[in-house]
């Protein structure tokens, strides 16, 4: 029984290791790594209410913005919707069947998660979409809400670090969603948060769908 617990053991760090070595792989692949100590990716999101500018951040959520960069190049997001839109919440796209049910990565498999301690669920923040632990594809959200019922003396006492208390507090967020879903970006501009907030008002309907299409026009990636 032991012995068999090892050997799984084992074969969840190759399979970790895999996943990271095959990362390094595609991005180098795709020529957005600068031989810099840092390097920055930005990836602007254009839609028909406006374009979205975000900061992908590779260092820390390397798998993610892998899977992220490689299929915004290859077209895979073109002509999608924003099928999950909710105000005061988030903006959710990347799914080729528009029912929240689809969706793969560049792995061939779901791929697991990638928790910072550097990293949160702020207004702005660029997550992954799951079904729980370890079941990343192509689907992705913006978190958008603006207003937080909680203090930031409240969340800190909830463990939360101060300084990112304070940005949840006055800049809102989804902290619940911390450690659940993993973060691999963050807006970058004001023009940027004014166009989510456009998609976020939009008429939805059932299952939170817009009544009328969102359409993601194409993602082009910009490396630095």
């Amino acid at each position: 029984m032991q012995l068999k617990q090892i050997r799984k053991g084992e074969e969840c760090m190759i399979r970790k290791v895999s996943l990271l070595m095959l990362s390094f792989l595609m991005i180098m692949m795709a020529g957005v790594i600068s031989y810099s100590r840092e390097y920055k990716m930005k990836v602007k999101i254009m839609t028909e209410k406006g374009d979205i500018n975000i900061n992908l951040l590779p260092e820390k959520s390397p798998v993610t913005v892998a899977n992220f960069v490689n299929l915004a190049k290859k077209g895979y997001y073109d002509g999608l919707k924003f099928h999950r839109v909710i105000d005061n919440f988030m903006a959710q796209g990347g799914d080729p069947t528009g029912t929240g049910m689809g969706g793969e990565s560049i792995y061939g498999e779901r791929f697991e998660d990638e928790f910072s301690p550097e990293l949160y669920n702020i207004r702005g923040a660029l997550s992954m979409a799951n079904a729980g632990p370890n079941t990343n594809g192509s689907q992705f959200f913006i978190v958008q809400n603006s207003n937080l019922p909680y203090s930031a003396k409240e969340l800190s006492r909830g463990g939360w670090p101060e300084p990112i208390a304070e940005i949840y507090a006055n800049k809102g967020g989804t902290p619940h969603l911390d450690r659940r879903h993993t973060v691999f970006g963050q807006l970058l501009d004001e023009q940027s948060y004014q166009v989510l907030d456009k998609i976020a008002q939009v008429e939805t309907g059932a299952m939170d769908r817009p009544v009328e299409d969102v359409v993601i026009e194409t993602i082009e990636v910009e490396d630095e």
